[in-house]
């Protein structure tokens, strides 16, 4: 009797202890972070798959057009300078009396073709009144016949003289066009980023297929947009002119709006398992662009479709096969959902849920499932709409 009351309580001991572990660990509410179902905005959008770069509307790497040495560098890291402003130029002491000489030589064409087209115009008066004398019998045929030819030989010479003056002024736009290649000019407005040359070093144009440093870098200031690589797939839908989001991880917490202003027409294989397309997105506001460095990273969202005044959930808190956890009295009930627009925020659901319930968002938190136990958990609630 007694090893059988021995046994009995035994068995009641091992109950209290199962009754309780399973009260204490699978009874105890699970804290989940919860999001209220509302209505608002919704976007389908595509983003970037590596990060994109900021680049400047125009920026010039330039050099020379001809080697040489540098005589004057006018201008500095740091400056900014104005179309067509100095920049630098290459010794040309030997270009600029070329063109002088050629200059001087036209003004002694010019001064020839004069004397030349004076005599022949005397020529012909001289000749003309040969003719009148000729019919008045008083001047031979001989005198008058060598009158008409050294007329018309003046009048040659004077043709001969005005095309000399033509020579000359073509000799002096190539001697002026082979001064203007020692000289190097801003091609439009900007700030001179970098400089690779002092004065007295030699400079030399960037031989074809073999890239050099530039002489200059200049870059063009207060426009500037983003150049970043889209999956092939998704930027099937983009267009030019689409709205658009900038975020710099310079800036944290600052989106930029902008547009689609290109998108390239091939796709890049830089990675054969992802290849991608270009997309260029400009800045709306000008004055965004103020502060901006040219090659800061920075990541687009283009948006391809919008819809108002949309029931949605937060992104986060889909299961796999479009289901969502919903906290209904203290406990966790799966349902599963009918969906529309999706971005990485939020996801428009057409069917399964009501505005004013509240879903999980902590859905990978270790015992939240389908019938568990939950209470909102105070301390990392999410917010939910956005406008």
């Amino acid at each position: 009797m007694q090893l059988r009351s021995r046994w009995i309580a035994l068995g009641a001991l091992a109950l209290g202890v199962t009754a309780a572990l399973w009260y204490w660990l699978d009874d105890d509410p699970v804290p989940v972070t919860l999001a209220t179902v509302d209505r608002g905005r919704i976007e389908r959008t595509v983003a970037n798959t590596r990060a994109g770069t900021v680049k400047a509307c125009q920026r010039a790497r330039i050099a020379p057009a001809t080697g040489g040495q540098i005589e004057r560098l006018a201008a500095r890291e740091g400056d900014h300078v104005t179309a067509g402003q100095l920049l630098l130029e290459i010794w040309n002491h030997d270009l600029a009396a070329q063109l002088k000489l050629a200059e001087r030589e036209h003004v002694s064409a010019v001064a020839r073709a004069d004397e030349a087209c004076v005599l022949a115009d005397v020529a012909e008066r001289e000749a003309a009144r040969l003719v009148r004398l000729r019919k008045q019998g008083v001047v031979s045929e001989e005198n008058y016949d060598r009158a008409a030819a050294d007329a018309s030989a003046r009048r040659a010479g004077c043709r001969a003289a005005q095309a000399a003056i033509g020579v000359g002024e073509a000799q002096i736009d190539v001697t002026r066009a082979a001064l203007e290649r020692t000289i190097l000019r801003a091609p439009f407005s900007g700030i001179v980023a970098e400089v690779n040359g002092e004065v007295g070093e030699f400079v030399t144009p960037s031989p074809v297929g073999i890239p050099t440093p530039p002489t200059i870098d200049l870059i063009q200031t207060g426009c500037a947009y983003v150049s970043a690589p889209i999956d092939e797939v998704d930027a099937a839908g983009v267009r030019v002119g689409m709205p658009a989001r900038v975020t710099l991880d310079a800036y944290p917490g600052r989106p930029f709006v902008g547009r689609v202003r290109r998108t390239a027409p091939y796709v890049v294989e830089v990675e054969k398992q992802a290849r991608t397309v270009d997309v260029e997105v400009e800045f709306t506001d000008p004055g965004d662009t103020a502060d901006l460095l040219i090659g800061y990273s920075a990541d687009i969202e283009v948006v391809l479709d919008t819809r108002e005044d949309r029931l949605r959930v937060p992104t986060e808190a889909l299961l796999e096969g479009k289901r969502v956890l919903v906290l209904d009295g203290g406990t966790l009930a799966g349902r599963d959902v009918q969906i529309g627009l999706a971005n990485w925020q939020f996801t428009e659901v057409t069917d399964g849920v009501e505005r004013g319930e509240r879903v999980v968002l902590s859905v990978a938190r270790e015992g939240v499932r389908d019938g568990a136990s939950a209470v909102p958990d105070e301390t990392a609630q999410a917010a939910t709409a956005r406008p």
